[in-house]
This record gives structure tokens, sequence and C-alpha cells, in this order.
């Protein structure tokens, strides 16, 4: 395997597979454009061999598969060219900050048959995964709405100085949404499938100086009528971390690392058009699942991935699906620019580009920033927290 891009992110999972954390996988390459970075590499993983230019690792021929850590615009184009060149992808959330560009990187695995993965990590969270399994059998009933709260991505001015690429339209191509968030909001559509339209408001530099937006309320609506509600935020401290999502036949709750599930003795709608009683108590039982181990997080999709290509592991988040993820942010950027208008999905790809470009022409780069060696390690922060 070959890591590209060797920053916080991507020495962490270079560290990890360098030093056999992942089964049946050695490190045999690095890429980054930053020569401190490369030295850092020489020094730390010295059996694997650097780059300084994505293109030529692709082409040596030194690696089966490659790991995506770049900054996020150039997450699509590295994907397709990497599979055309007939190596398999995992990439790093998001598969990039444009739909368009991310479906030419779905179409490239589709053509070449490669297998092309994206790091959603919170995917291995067995909470999440039992949210899901209850949703997806029926047992909570049709869905009536789902609000997650989700606040607790607190950052610093520091942290959004830390890298030139970040909090900018060019570089990041986004705030919250596509930095943080996307975990959440692809773990919402998980759980609860896709709408069918986003309204949203996207408030930029709410609590830092940044030109993109640290606080985001996202409104959707499903095909059956029910709604959601999403709120996020880097600009909050203490926040929360909370999922409820209501159903006729009952009601779930995510928060402090326990899933509760009120389950209705009958579906609520039978109840309300067959009930004499204007305010009758249903009856329920309640569950309460609180998991004796957390999810396996990166090395788990990092495992899964090795897998997948040595044994026909199925993959537990496909790149296509990071298609689903970014649509919600993309339609919500979109939303937020024409005043909160309600964006129907499938997104328009060819809108959303064409705003995006207007962004990034007025936006303005930071100062290159070299900053510390890179972390090299699985920080605390990139793992579920409920508080």
């Amino acid at each position: 395997m070959g890591v590209i891009g060797i920053g916080h992110m991507g020495s962490a999972h270079a560290r990890g597979v360098h030093d056999g954390l992942i089964r049946d996988v050695r490190l045999t390459a690095v890429c980054d454009v930053r020569p401190e970075r490369l030295a850092w590499a020489r020094e730390a993983l010295p059996e694997a061999q650097g780059f300084d230019d994505w293109r030529a690792l692709i082409a040596s021929g030194c690696a089966d598969a490659v790991l995506i850590a770049t900054p996020h615009p150039l997450h699509g184009e590295i994907a397709a060219a990497a599979m055309r060149a007939g190596l398999h992808v995992l990439s790093e959330k998001p598969v990039d900050i444009r739909v368009s560009q991310a479906r030419l990187a779905a179409e490239a695995a589709r053509e070449t048959g490669r297998l092309y993965a994206v790091m959603f990590n919170q995917r291995t969270e067995p909470l999440f995964r039992r949210a899901r399994e209850l949703v997806h059998s029926g047992a909570l009933g049709e869905l009536k709405r789902s609000v997650w709260l989700i606040t607790n991505w607190y950052r610093t001015q520091h942290y959004y100085d830390s890298g030139d690429w970040r909090a900018t339209w060019s570089g990041e191509g986004g705030g919250v949404l596509m930095n943080q968030a996307p975990h959440n909001l692809d773990l919402w559509q998980w759980i609860c499938g896709m709408p069918v339209s986003v309204s949203a408001r996207c408030d930029c530099a709410r609590f830092h100086r940044i030109e993109v937006e640290d606080d985001a309320t996202l409104l959707t609506r499903f095909a059956n009528g029910a709604t959601g509600l999403f709120v996020t935020s880097t600009g909050e401290y203490p926040g929360t971390n909370r999922l409820e999502i209501s159903g006729t036949r009952g009601k779930l709750v995510l928060e402090q690392g326990t899933l509760r599930w009120w389950e209705l003795e009958r579906d609520e709608r039978e109840v309300c058009f067959s009930s004499e009683q204007s305010m009758p108590e249903i009856p329920m039982r309640e569950q309460v699942y609180t998991p004796e181990a957390p999810g396996t997080a990166h090395a788990g999709i990092l495992q899964n991935f090795v897998n997948a290509i040595l044994h026909g592991e199925p993959l537990i988040a496909r790149g296509e699906e990071g298609l689903a993820e970014l649509s919600l942010s993309n339609a919500a950027y979109l939303s937020a620019w024409q005043g909160g208008r309600e964006i129907p999905l499938p997104l328009d790809d060819a809108a959303f580009d064409a705003a995006l470009r207007e962004k990034q022409a007025a936006s303005v780069a930071r100062e290159s920033v070299s900053g510390p060696a890179p972390d090299a390690t699985y920080s605390e922060r990139w793992q579920v927290r409920w508080n």
C-alpha cells in the first residue's frame, strides 16, 4: 500500500500500516508535496519509497493499492487515476468536494473493477450499526422524523490556522459540513435513507476568522413526508451528540454512548384512527443497549479494505456510497447560497459547480503553514465522541 498525503491523518494511517496494526499489508510508498513531511517519513518509515507527486507513485508499480489523505479537492481525481492505473483505492472522507467529480471516481470503479472504499470509520460503531438494523428491519415502523444535534466538533482558530488549505472554498471546499460532519451526514442517510430535498442555513465565519461555514442547520424532507433536522457547529463548547429517530412503532435515542429504544405495542397510526380516547397511553417497553466495546474505527476500515482485496470480504463503506453524504452537503451549500431555497435531490451538479466556482474565484489563499511534524497517531478527536 502507498499513502498519498502524510499530514495529520495520512501519517497516522501510514504509521498504522508500517507498524503492523493492519494484517497482511505492507507500507511500500508515501507521497507528499511538503519536503519536511518526506524527510520525516525517511526517518520514521524507512521501508517506504518517497514521492512528491502522486502521479509518479501511481505509475511506479510499487503499490497494489493507495490510501488518499490529501486536501479534499484532490480526492476524486486521484482516486479515478489510481483505479484506471490498476490500483485499489481507499479514500479519506469526503470522496471529493463536488458530486460531479466524485461521480467520475465511482465510474472508474465500475469500469475497472478495482475496489473503491471510503474512510467512514464511524460505521464501525456498534450503536450506529444497531440503529441501522432497527430502522431497516422495520422494527421502528415508518419513519416520521430524525433529529441529529451534533455540535461537539469544537475547533479553535489555531486549528484553522494550522494548514494553508483549511477553511477556504478553494482549498478545503467548505467548513464543518465538508470536514468534520461528513461522518454524521453519512451515518444519517445510512440509517434513515436519503431525503428528496434539502434546505439549509450555513453561517460562514460565525465563530472563527475563516471564509467557510462553522455553523450549519439542515432541514430535509423524505418521500413519505418524514422530515429530518441536522444541526452542527465547530464553535460550541461543551457540545452535544444526540440522534433521535421517531417512527410509527416507537423512538430511538442515541446519546452518551447508549441507545434507548421505546417500542410501541401497537403502531401509532393504527391507534390514532381506531382509539376512542383523545390522549391514550400506548403500551410500550424500553430497551437499553450499551456496547461493551467501541467500534474498530480507522483500523477497522483499513483491515476491511485489505480483507476485501485479498479475501473478498464485503466493504463496510464503498466509495460510491460517499456520493450520498456529499450530495447532502453540496445541496446544503447551494440552498444557503440561494437564500435557503429547498433543493431537490438528486442534486443538479451543474448548478452547484457553477455556484462553487464563484466562491472559489473570490477565495483568499492562506499563508503557507509548515507546522510541526505529522502526528502519526490515531488521535482521540477522530473517534466517536458523545460529549
